[in-house]
């Protein structure tokens, strides 16, 4: 028998064991393959590795999806985590290659994906307070929020999770250094049935802005004195 006899139910069951590139590799092969590669049913689950694969035409995004996974584990990512004034005119030039990927991508998430229900967002260090509140109202049925190592989120994230994250169940906001102990502690208080997760956060140095740290470096030789 060959494959395109079978019918669409084996034919979706088949492409659902196969990676991205590969789906869309079997789906040039003929028109009823590419037909299965289009169906919403094949893509309520989407996992990326790295911002480059967001812009690939390997996947398709719909209502169907229900889980987004973009984690990016990589020595390149302590670039990203620089704070904007400290880097470099090279680390500079490799973050605007990529700056808008992600957050572009989770607009596009917020138009066209209502049915969100997990979202884990690792290593992404440029993505915004803006576009989270943005997923956050447009996805109102998100239940999990995974949020690792993304440097710009602040408590402005926290405060979009009491306002618009009512079903919200899940929220992890690991080894983000911008947000503080006020921030966790107004979640806890407004949406005490999320089970909130920050490792490393509160705990660690924020960004400080060159005037910022300077102004309180003259304020402690003051006291000093």
């Amino acid at each position: 028998m060959h494959i395109t006899q079978l019918n669409r139910e084996c034919l979706l069951h088949l492409f659902s064991f196969l990676d991205k590139n590969s789906r869309k590799s079997l789906a040039k092969t003929c028109h009823k393959l590419l037909d299965v590669f289009q169906d919403p049913l094949l893509w309520s689950l989407l996992n990326f590795n790295s911002p480059a694969e967001l812009k690939k035409d390997n996947f398709l995004l719909g209502p169907a999806l229900k889980y987004l996974s973009i984690c990016w584990y990589s020595e390149r990512v302590k670039v990203c985590n620089i704070e904007d004034w400290l880097k470099n005119n090279l680390q500079k030039d490799f973050c605007n290659r990529h700056e808008n990927t992600v957050n572009d991508f989770l607009l596009e998430v917020c138009n066209r994906c209502p049915n969100l229900l997990s979202l884990t967002l690792s290593g992404c260090g440029h993505v915004t307070d803006d576009c989270i509140l943005l997923l956050l109202m447009n996805c109102p049925n998100l239940k999990t929020l995974k949020l690792e190592n993304c440097v710009r989120i602040t408590d402005q994230t926290l405060e979009a999770v009491t306002l618009y994250g009512g079903s919200l169940q899940t929220l992890h906001v690991d080894f983000c250094r911008n947000i503080t102990r006020t921030g966790l502690e107004k979640v806890r208080e407004k949406r005490p049935s999320v089970m909130l997760r920050a490792d490393r956060s509160a705990n660690m140095i924020p960004d400080n802005k060159p005037e910022k740290k300077l102004l309180f470096e003259k304020a402690s030789r003051k006291v000093a004195q």
